[in-house]
């Protein structure tokens, strides 16, 4: 995506690859597991998917494609194909960090509207409809600026054994551009963990308040029987309350801790190539040292790698699904596990 004047590891293709097949098989294992195990086709894990066929894409084509490219130097597919490369590379990445917020937002409703987000569970076409929408976004934000830059400027900036996208040296560009690819979607993932953890906080406060509520009334038999009610009834109301809103808040902490390992994850990711992307083109590429940016780069494509395992394997569905894939014997039932008539 930019041009390569700097030298390589000589493990750099093992490392490449290693990290070309984890992210392939990761997502690839996550894709599967919708097909194999129809409990997981609900709303909330349709976002799973989307991410997941993002991540997948960017291992099995926009790497594979791109690691001749640094090890020659020279980019000799053409410039048609250049240009299909980057769109569908920054498509993909893009579409990545956008199926991120979605997720989150789908945690944040998740904890904050309860019920509601229990009800619409089984309007997969809403789910539908915001993952197109994800991809048209993502489109949107890059697609047009790579196919006709040239056009508009009216000459190409890029020589024609590199490829890189023509709008790299100018900053207000991606500037813009990364306040919707960065630092909009890491504000909002942001703000959605710190909804929820003041979420998760002021229930905590407020079962106490309700254990506390629930030890006077046991403490006061007589009033409560005074009121005609049965003292049976509000004991077993009780124990119902209580039982249920520590395994809510349980699940909560689950959720929040997950969505606090997300935020970390994609500002380390993201932060370092954004940030030096702009710093860069400002600076007209004199300023830093090109393999800095290669680093960088690749770290975008680490977090599709770290994705697969970061989401799914937080949720006991998926690592479920996942176990009657790599394990099947253990979900099939023996032939002598079944009983015979008259038995």
């Amino acid at each position: 995506m930019f041009p390569l004047d700097f030298f390589l590891p000589p493990n750099f293709p093992l490392i490449s690859s290693v990290a070309m097949n984890i992210q392939v098989l990761g997502n690839a294992l996550v894709i599967l597991a919708f097909k194999v195990d129809k409990s997981l086709r609900r709303q909330c894990n349709y976002y799973f998917l989307n991410l997941a066929i993002s991540d997948f894409l960017v291992g099995a084509f926009c790497i594979p494609v791109y690691i001749p490219y640094i090890l020659t130097g020279k980019w000799t597919l053409g410039r048609g194909l250049c240009k299909l490369w980057l769109v569908t590379d920054y498509l993909l990445c893009s579409a990545s960090v956008f199926s991120i917020v979605l997720i989150s937002y789908d945690r944040f409703l998740s904890v904050t509207r309860a019920v509601s987000y229990r009800a619409r569970q089984s309007m997969t076409h809403q789910a539908i409809i915001k993952m197109i929408a994800v991809w048209v976004l993502a489109f949107v934000l890059y697609g047009p600026a790579i196919i006709f830059w040239e056009l508009v400027v009216g000459r190409s900036r890029v020589p024609k054994d590199e490829c890189f996208a023509e709008f790299y040296y100018s900053w207000y560009f991606l500037l813009s551009a990364s306040m919707l690819e960065f630092f909009s979607p890491f504000i909002s993932v942001a703000f959605f963990n710190l909804s929820i953890y003041l979420s998760i906080r002021r229930r905590r406060r407020h079962h106490r308040d309700a254990q506390l509520q629930q030890q006077l009334q046991a403490s006061e038999p007589a009033s409560a029987q005074g009121e005609g009610i049965p003292l049976s009834h509000n004991w077993g109301f009780g124990i119902k309350l209580r039982a249920a809103q520590p395994s809510r808040l349980s699940r909560d902490k689950k959720i929040a801790k997950s969505l606090a390992i997300i935020v970390c994850v994609f500002a380390i990711c993201w932060a370092p190539y954004t940030l030096l992307m702009i710093i860069r083109a400002a600076c007209r590429g004199r300023c830093i040292q090109h393999h800095w940016y290669e680093v960088t780069f690749w770290l975008l494509w680490l977090n599709s790698a770290i994705n697969p395992f970061l989401y799914p394997l937080c949720h006991s569905s998926f690592r479920r699904a996942f176990s009657k894939i790599l394990c099947p014997k253990r979900y099939t039932t023996p032939p002598s596990s079944v009983l015979r008539p008259g038995q």
